[in-house]
């Protein structure tokens, strides 16, 4: 199909996929194959070896460019997978500025993986983009955007901090897994390419693990190729094909995320046991003018913050019924966890309060269940744990 042709929802469920000419099945097939047949020595019909090619890949890569708005797509086993891949095309004395809020996956592979490498990493407010500004050196080679950020949900400039980037001579890279390409597409405000978490909203079901760089630059396309291959950190076809079903349904479920996120939002925000509530869907959220013009609609995230210890913090999250206590998050089922000994735990305790990740911060993932339910079960947890 050509993609230009078509709006998101119809893209998401066929973008990248034919039935398969030989049986007519519907579903691309999984591929099981680990190697190929080939029809003379080096002539093969397009795949060689999985590592290398997977046909459900394939299908995979194609859907979530289209989704995007990229012209390439490389998926991976993790997100995790996808990040260290952008890190391969850094060489040593190179700088990075990064958000200071990051996922703690994305800071711990920063500072105790890549930083004895001799690479630099400053992490600013990239909500004030003169920060930002300042903080480029001459060997800046790399801007990692996270927007929404994980956990604060703070909202970044996307074309601003790009162009800051590129005056620079670096490439500008952001993490779309909070808002998804439904909700935001960072190619299309100048980012050179966006990194997702599959295991997110994309496979939808918290039953797969996987990453993706999407890119419309074909050179840098061809290098995330060369290690992806070489480092090998590639999705099984089975994990393939469980993304491509969470994909189809991105748009519906999207919709009832951010429905109940925004009026789960606005009932804690009216809470007596909350102080503060993180949602960029919120007017009282200081990013909310920006948000309403980079993004679609606000997210299925929301994070609160209560006058707490971080003991009566874990009491609240480990009380509830309805949400599950569990990281990750973009699943159909509601989630939430405590940041400070969970997702962000490996961020140096000075570190994370100096970001505003403090002991009473609660970061939940809202999932399609009825509001009211989610409502009441937070309800009887604050009861249980604060009263």
């Amino acid at each position: 199909m050509d993609d230009e042709d078509y709006e998101f929802e119809t893209r998401s469920i066929h973008a990248g996929q034919e039935p398969d000419e030989e049986t007519g099945a519907l579903m691309t097939p999984i591929y099981a194959n680990s190697t190929y047949v080939q029809d003379g020595p080096g002539d093969h019909r397009g795949y060689e070896y999985s590592r290398t090619g997977n046909p459900t890949r394939t299908d995979l890569e194609a859907n979530v460019a289209s989704l995007e708005g990229g012209e390439y797509g490389r998926c991976f086993s993790s997100g995790m997978g996808s990040i260290n891949t952008v890190l391969n095309l850094l060489e040593a004395g190179d700088h990075v500025v990064a958000s200071e809020d990051v996922y703690g996956g994305t800071h711990r592979i920063f500072t105790q993986v890549y930083d004895k490498y001799d690479l630099e990493f400053d992490f600013v407010d990239m909500t004030d983009t003169d920060e930002t500004a300042a903080a480029m050196k001459d060997s800046t080679e790399l801007v990692w955007v996270e927007t929404p950020t994980n956990p604060l949900l703070n909202i970044v400039d996307i074309d601003a901090t790009t162009d800051i980037a590129h005056d620079n001579g670096a490439l500008c890279v952001v993490d779309n897994t909070f808002a998804t390409p439904y909700l935001q597409r960072p190619l299309e405000l100048g980012a050179d390419a966006v990194s997702h978490s599959l295991t997110k909203y994309m496979g939808g079901h918290s039953d797969v693990v996987g990453g993706a760089l999407v890119t419309n630059d074909e050179e840098l396309d061809e290098q995330f190729g060369f290690y992806q291959n070489s480092v090998g950190a590639t999705p099984g076809p089975h994990d393939c094909f469980l993304v491509l079903r969470g994909t189809k349904t991105l748009p519906v479920r999207m919709d009832r995320h951010c429905e109940n996120a925004a009026e789960l939002a606005e009932w804690l925000e009216a809470h007596d046991d909350v102080s503060r509530v993180y949602y960029p869907g919120l007017e009282s959220h200081p990013d909310h003018d920006l948000a309403s013009e980079q993004m679609d609609d606000f997210g299925g995230m929301v994070s609160f913050e209560m006058d707490a210890s971080l003991e009566e913090t874990a009491d609240v999250v480990s009380e509830t019924n309805v949400f599950t206590l569990a990281e990750s998050l973009g699943g159909v089922e509601s989630l939430i966890e405590q940041p400070a000994t969970m997702t962000h735990a490996a961020i140096p305790k000075e570190e994370r309060l100096a970001a505003g990740l403090r002991d009473g911060l609660i970061r939940a993932s809202i999932g399609i269940e009825s509001v009211s339910d989610l409502k009441r079960d937070l309800e009887q947890a604050f009861e249980k744990s604060l009263n």
